[in-house]
C-alpha cells in the first residue's frame, strides 16, 4: 500500500513516515501544499494523509482540487483544528475522515484501515487468499499448490497491486509510479524484469494465476473466473 503524507511539521512528518514504513507501507512525504497537490494528482496512492494547514496551499484547497479532478483516493485530514464546524467542513469537501492532533499512532492505523477497506483489500500483517495462492504480506511469503517462496520488496509491491486489481488491465505508467514513485527515473525495462520475476514465482508455486501482456497498454492478472 502506498501512502502520501503531507505534513509541514518536519519532526511529525519524519516520525509518521518511520512508523508507517515499519508497518510495511510505502510512504511519499512532503512539507508544503503545492507539492502535495502535484503528488496527489498522480493518482497513485491508496490513502492520502493531508495536514489542513500547509504552506503554499491549504489542505482543504488541495482536497477540493483533487475531488474536482475526479481523484477518489481516500483522504484523512490531519489537523489541530478540532471544532465541530471544522470537521463538518472537511468532510463536506470530500474528506473520508478527520483526525485531530495530537493523536495516537494506533488510532491513525485504525483510520487508515477503515478508509482503505475495499473488497479484496490488502491489509498489512494479514494473510489472504486469491484463487489458489496465499499471500502473507508481513513476511512477504507467497504460497501456492506446489510450494512457497519469499518475494523481494519490489516483487511484493507489484504483486499486491495485481491482487488488488485482478482482471483489470493496468497501464505500465501506473505500475511504474506506484512501485517506484513519481520522482523515480527508473527505466521501463526494470518493470519488464520484475514482471518476469513475478511470472516465475507464480509458476514455481504452481498457481493458475498468470500475468498477461496487453500490447500497447500494460499487464493484467488472470486466473479463476477472469
Amino acid at each position: 500500500m502506498r501512502i502520501l503524507l503531507a505534513e509541514d511539521d518536519r519532526h511529525l512528518n519524519d516520525t509518521l513516515t518511520y512508523q508507517l514504513e515499519q508497518q510495511h507501507f510505502t510512504v511519499d512525504s512532503c512539507l508544503d501544499g503545492e507539492e502535495a497537490l502535484y503528488l496527489g494528482e498522480q493518482n497513485i496512492y491508496d490513502v492520502i494523509l493531508l495536514d489542513r494547514m500547509l504552506p503554499g496551499m491549504e489542505g482543504t484547497d488541495i482536497l477540493t482540487a483533487l475531488r474536482h479532478k475526479g481523484i477518489k483516493t481516500p483522504v484523512i485530514l490531519i489537523t489541530a483544528l478540532g471544532t465541530l464546524n471544522d470537521k463538518v467542513t472537511g468532510l463536506d469537501l470530500g474528506a473520508d475522515d478527520y483526525l485531530v492532533k495530537p493523536f495516537a499512532f494506533e488510532e491513525l492505523m485504525a483510520r487508515i484501515r477503515c478508509v482503505s477497506r475495499r473488497p479484496h483489500a490488502l491489509t498489512v500483517d494479514d494473510s489472504f487468499t486469491v484463487d489458489d495462492i496465499t499471500w502473507q504480506a508481513s513476511e512477504s511469503i507467497l504460497t501456492g499448490p506446489a510450494g512457497r517462496c519469499t518475494l523481494s520488496k519490489k516483487e511484493a509491491a507489484l504483486l499486491e497491486i495485481f491482487l488488488h486489481s485482478k482482471g483489470q488491465t493496468l497501464p505500465r505508467s501506473m505500475l511504474l509510479m506506484k512501485v517506484w514513485g513519481p520522482d523515480s527515473n527508473v527505466e521501463e525495462g526494470n518493470l519488464d524484469n520484475y514482471i518476469h520475476f513475478l511470472r516465475r514465482r507464480l509458476q514455481n508455486t504452481g498457481s493458475c494465476l498468470q500475468i498477461k501482456t496487453v500490447r500497447g497498454i500494460g499487464y493484467v492478472l488472470t486466473g479463476y473466473a477472469t
